[in-house]
């Protein structure tokens, strides 16, 4: 991503600490505010099952400071949060089938360490700026398209509930405590250092990756659209978010390019790769329950409020992706 001499001018030399920072869009956020001048913190667990992997931050050991800890270790919250400037919060459990199978897990981490971190600031750092990390997710089955914002909220697995409380508390601890957060609802995310051992981040992932071992792709149902944004376009939301005073206690879309159905976008990927197959199979049972069918964000509201718009399209996308993990796959399985 280009880097901004206005963005520059808000986090050089500020302290800004990331949560999940050794995750996917976690460091590439990272990698950007660090490249701005930023002096950075981060915050992972490095749990198996999530996203963290020392990898996405090769080449930065000695600019970063790297924190192993979970935030649902709550007495290590004060120390963290204490003395930063900027809090990006994207620490969270994505599977929507691990939620079901363990809701549990998904509550405390996507909605009991969210209180507990918006307590710590409260307590001990009530100046820091909020930008958290929500999800499309927690709109569920759409009944119009596209998304917006004023679209019900009616989440058809256990990770959506949880996550709509996450960024609850984070509009009422800006509301009454004067937290200042912005929550940025992501749509499919996609670009360098996604996960792609599993489909527990993005199904993408999977693809690519099987793509690059000579697999075929698996694509369910593959009539259903998605819109896809690239990381790059992600990270210059969330600096936009926390950089501008408008965003404050506010709620935005992001989205993407055109929507793709599935069974295009396995088209478009394997004529990228110059190689491979796929199979449309029917959605097997336990996932259609909480497939949400069609889905693709209205994102005009951040555009006329903050300026933002995905500016890189699905195939370059794609492309580069793909690029990164011809180099990277061995790192990542």
């Amino acid at each position: 991503m280009p880097v901004s001499t206005n963005f520059r001018r808000v986090f050089s030399g500020r302290r800004v600490l990331v949560t999940g920072g050794l995750g996917f869009i976690g460091s590439n956020l990272v990698r950007t505010l660090v490249a701005l001048g930023a002096r950075v913190s981060v915050v992972d667990s490095l749990v198996p099952e999530y996203g963290g992997n020392r990898r996405n931050l090769a080449g930065l050991a000695s600019r970063v400071t790297v924190h192993i800890a979970d935030v649902r270790d709550w007495p290590r919250l004060p120390r963290l949060v204490a003395g930063q400037d900027f809090l990006f919060n994207l620490a969270g459990q994505t599977s929507h089938m691990d939620s079901m199978t363990d809701p549990q897990t998904d509550l405390d981490i996507n909605c009991r360490a969210q209180l507990a971190i918006l307590e710590a600031c409260r307590l001990h750092n009530p100046g820091v700026r909020i930008v958290f990390a929500s999800t499309r997710q927690i709109y569920g089955k759409p009944d119009y398209l596209p998304v917006d914002e004023r679209h019900p909220l009616r989440p058809v697995d256990v990770n959506g509930i949880n996550k709509i409380a996450g960024e609850s508390f984070h509009l009422l601890y800006s509301r009454v405590y004067g937290i200042a957060s912005t929550a940025l609802r992501l749509t499919n995310t996609i670009g360098p250092r996604m996960r792609v051992k599993d489909a527990r981040q993005t199904f993408v992932g999977v693809w690519i990756r099987r793509l690059l071992e000579g697999l075929p792709i698996e694509v369910w149902g593959g009539e259903q659209l998605r819109d896809f944004t690239f990381v790059d376009d992600a990270v210059e939301a969330f600096l936009l978010a926390a950089a501008r005073s408008e965003a404050v206690g506010q709620v935005f879309n992001l989205g993407g390019p055109p929507p793709i159905s599935l069974q295009r976008l396995a088209e478009l990927l394997v004529e990228l790769n110059g190689a491979g197959d796929f199979t449309v199979r029917d959605f097997p049972r336990e996932r259609q329950k909480i497939d949400i069918g069609d889905y693709y964000a209205d994102d005009r509201l951040i555009g006329r409020k903050l300026g933002w718009k995905p500016r890189t399209d699905l195939r370059s996308a794609l492309t580069q992706t793909l690029a990164y993990y011809r180099k990277e796959l061995p790192h990542y399985l």
